[in-house]
């Protein structure tokens, strides 16, 4: 049997260390007198399967969080290692005095079920209508239904199968933004490895 290695632990006061996560463009605005806006939000996630749902958790004080709470409509934009200077940068400023997409470099592009538009340049769009908001302390959580997907055609192999990691992820923990690294096996690769051991 091998060697257990030793390993120490700190005790760290409460708080929100969960990492990495998606930093994602998420767009609203477009429509009812609210001009198209983005905001970088790494709180987001999945919350169900079927019906396909997400969540994003956005301060009531940010510009774009009366907009997605009166529209009840958003576009969740996943972008590439080539947009993480606008990431960041739609994380800095305000849409209250800032045009973003024209800031950013960024094209809006006409969504297929939601009003506000996509970002074209990510490689995902994911179009999200709110079904409940949560108010949880400093952030209301929006859960969505996903409506309507879009990905960039050249990351779809010859066999329709979505290649994300051809266009380079990012990733966010602690402040900071990582390239996510090399694929190491599909869901459920341990378990397939081990039946083909047993059968030799």
């Amino acid at each position: 049997m091998a060697k257990r290695e030793s390993i120490e632990k700190q005790s760290w006061k409460p708080g929100n260390v969960l990492s990495p996560a998606p930093p994602v463009l998420v767009s609203c605005g477009g429509m009812q007198g609210w001009k198209p806006n983005l905001i970088t939000i790494a709180w987001a996630g999945n919350v169900c399967s079927d019906p396909p749902m997400l969540s994003i958790s956005v301060r009531p004080e940010r510009y774009s969080f009366e907009i997605i709470r009166t529209m009840r409509e958003f576009v969740v934009n996943v972008p590439s290692l080539k947009q993480a200077r606008a990431v960041d940068w739609c994380g800095m400023v305000s849409g209250r005095s800032e045009d973003k997409f024209a800031g950013a470099g960024l094209t809006p592009a006409s969504a297929l079920k939601v009003r506000p538009p996509i970002v074209l340049e990510c490689p995902l769009n994911i179009e999200c209508r709110v079904k409940e908001s949560l108010e949880l302390g400093s952030h209301t959580m929006f859960v969505a239904e996903v409506v309507a997907v879009q990905v960039s055609s050249d990351l779809v192999d010859g066999k329709g199968r979505l290649r994300l990691e051809k266009c380079g992820l990012l990733a966010f923990a602690h402040g900071e933004y990582f390239a996510l690294g090399r694929r190491i096996g599909r869901f459920g690769f341990s378990v397939r490895k081990r039946s083909r051991e047993v059968r030799r």
